[in-house]
């Protein structure tokens, strides 16, 4: 082994091991995070928006933003990475070979006069008679005479120029990659080496994998809790309405731990008189209501009361201490809806389907959260008003008044940029500015188009029990020319991407469904370049048609469109009018969908395969028992018992095997 100096410069670099092994990718993870949410952030660039804050951050916002937990731990290692490299550079040089030449400042191969004189100068700089400095003697003995010795010494010149050290061959050298403080301990250092291994090798591995096993039994991959998702499965009704949804998505675990103080008492009671009205309660059992209200347990009335507060519009009233809590409940409530949104069209029944009406009502939720539109404005009465509130500057009388003139919000959209403008002028009394304001944001509405086939691969029509592809074709299209973009919600104080749902349903059965997303245009061609080549594949298609295909596809994609693709087991025998719906977790108005028919025939491709198989096992059978009477026998046997006797036997096998038996 090598001698405990050498040993203590490989601790640092062990410890600088360790921590880049982690550190470099974890950072640019974080970078290619920062800068992505740098592209995604394309947004309308409203005044209503620049007011909010949201894009437009402040310096300190920037600095709190940038001096978060995570961040200054990452700057920290990095710091520590930089010294332990500097300092084991230096190390190195400290340790680096024997040179006896370079020591004493000559070149290879010099004379003995040369060495002779180099040394006697030396000697008068760094002699212990010359110079008394400590360092000094340590560098002229262990250095600069060691030098000497082995270029003047015969034996140790030729060791040297043959093996490259005076003392000549060396054998291999371990060191041990510990602090030098333990390596100096002697006897003791038994102990502390033993603890340093298990701490390392087993303590520091098993208190990784059990924060890891933790999380992932407590949360889900969406981040949301285990309990969360059992709870919504379990309240999960197939008639649930929008009001009801509501009733299911305030249950949540990370809503129940939110803290209720004593002072909230009175701010709820006020928030619970604003929002009365919105709370959807039995004008003739209004008491009955009010008092089951209140039974509820105390987190979960507060995340009601905060939710419906950030649906009027209302929420600059809060104290600040309800302020946090108001931002912590809006901050849950995209994940919260989308495992809720999931635990709707999963499959329920025996025939796989999930329930379509409690899905529309997550998304109408949705939307209203994101939008801050109040729930009431999405009923019958007054459901073409709610599209005009998630324009800037508008509020319910603008709205009523638009509707009144105009009529659908579709109609206000399809409207010239003159007429829309008067409209807006003369009817809602809007500025210039706050005109142009709303043409920003009906630039960024999307229009959405869907194009969906059901069918068998490789069959002309769908038979009971195949496995049926369906594909749909999804395009966006904005005034403006974009594809992906951020919604506009200045009302929603986070960043939240727009996303889009695909179902299709039967009455209220779920068949199929997919969430769609069209901001990252690079794995959507992939995703549909993949999907292309496996179909053309399975159709045995030619190389020529299957690079066509996907050539085509990837165009779509770029042009804006986004493929959709899943299987399903074809039902029973019938014909089924199907509903292929796009809907926006985030836009109101835009939601599209268009009908399918699918008719499902007979089974008959397997039974006469079936037919087929025993008419050639019955040729196969009589060419046997010309041959060989007794072979035809065993494998008789041999083939019931592999059937399980399922198959049936002819009439003719059977009185040709009892005519046998009766001969036996």
């Amino acid at each position: 082994m090598v001698e405990s100096e050498e040993n203590g410069v490989l601790f640092p670099i062990f410890i600088l091991t360790i921590i880049a092994i982690p550190l470099v990718p974890y950072t640019f993870v974080k970078l290619s995070r920062a800068f992505s949410k740098k592209q995604r952030s394309i947004h309308c660039q409203c005044l209503d928006c620049d007011r909010s804050g949201k894009y437009k951050r402040s310096l300190s916002q920037r600095v709190s933003s940038f001096t978060s937990c995570s961040n200054l731990t990452v700057v920290l290692l990095w710091f520590v990475m930089i010294f332990l490299i500097y300092y084991t550079k230096n190390i190195s040089r400290e340790s680096q070979l024997f040179e006896p030449f370079s020591i004493l400042g000559l070149e290879s191969g010099a004379s003995d006069s040369q060495i002779k004189k180099a040394y006697r100068k030396l000697s008068i700089q760094y002699h212990p008679d010359k110079n008394p400095d400590p360092e000094a003697t340590k560098y002229f003995v262990e250095s600069i005479a060691k030098a000497y010795q082995a270029l003047t010494d015969p034996l140790s010149r030729e060791n040297f120029e043959k093996y490259g050290h005076p003392d000549g061959r060396q054998g291999y050298k371990l060191g041990i990659a510990l602090p030098q403080f333990i390596l100096d301990l002697n006897g003791e250092s038994g102990g502390l080496l033993l603890l340093f291994t298990v701490g390392l090798c087993i303590l520091l591995p098993l208190v990784v994998a059990s924060i890891y096993l933790w999380r992932s039994s407590k949360y889900t991959g969406n981040y949301v809790k285990l309990q969360t998702r059992q709870a919504y499965y379990e309240l999960m009704k197939p008639s649930l309405t929008t009001s009801k949804v509501m009733d299911v998505f305030i249950k949540a675990a990370e809503y129940t731990e939110i803290p209720v103080r004593k002072t909230d008492d009175e701010s709820l009671k006020q928030l619970f008189a604003s929002v009365k009205s919105e709370l959807s309660l039995d004008p003739k059992k209004m008491k009955q209501d009010e008092a089951k209200f209140w039974k509820q347990d105390p987190a979960v009335i507060k995340a009601e009361l905060l939710i419906h507060k950030q649906l009027t519009r209302e929420s600059a009233v809060l104290s600040p201490a309800l302020q946090s809590d108001f931002r912590r409940v809006l901050e849950f409530a995209p994940r919260l809806l989308e495992d809720l949104m999931k635990m709707a069209v999963i499959p329920h029944n025996e025939q796989g389907h999930g329930w379509l009406s409690p899905a529309l009502g997550v998304i109408e939720l949705s939307q209203c959260i994101v939008q801050a539109v109040p729930l009431s404005a999405r009923k019958s009465s007054s459901e073409d008003t709610a599209p005009f509130l998630q324009l800037p500057h508008f509020n319910e009388t603008i709205a009523k008044k638009i509707a009144l003139q105009v009529g659908s919000f579709k109609e206000f959209q399809e409207l010239s940029l003159e007429e829309r403008s008067k409209v807006l002028k003369e009817v809602a009394g809007l500025s210039e500015s706050d005109v142009a304001d709303v043409e920003k944001v009906l630039e960024m509405i999307p229009s959405l188009k869907i194009e969906v086939t059901c069918k068998t691969a490789g069959e002309e029509g769908i038979q009971e029990g195949d496995v049926t592809t369906v594909q749909a074709w999804i395009t966006l299209k904005r005034p403006n020319g974009l594809v992906g973009a951020v919604p506009h919600s200045p009302h929603f104080p986070f960043h939240k991407e727009e996303s889009f749902w695909v179902i299709l349903a039967d009455s209220n059965n779920v068949w199929f469904f997919q969430k769609v997303s069209f901001m990252d245009e690079a794995e959507a061609i992939s995703t549909a370049s993949l999907a292309v080549s496996e179909t053309m594949e399975s159709l045995g298609a030619s190389v020529e048609a299957k690079n066509k295909a996907v050539e085509e596809a990837v165009e779509k994609v770029k042009s804006g469109s986004r493929l959709v693709m899943g299987r399903l087991l074809a039902p029973a025998e019938g014909t089924y009018n199907l509903t292929c719906f796009c809907l926006s977790d985030a836009w109101i108005g835009c939601d599209q969908k268009t009908s399918l028919k699918v008719e499902v025939l007979k089974r008959t491709r397997d039974v006469e395969g079936e037919a087929a198989e025993e008419g050639m096992e019955d040729e196969d059978e009589e060419d046997e028992l010309e041959e060989e009477d007794y072979e035809s026998e065993y494998s008789e046997d041999e083939e019931d018992k592999k059937k399980g006797s399922k198959k049936k036997v002819n009439k003719k096998e059977s009185s040709s095997e009892e005519s046998g038996s009766d001969e036996d």
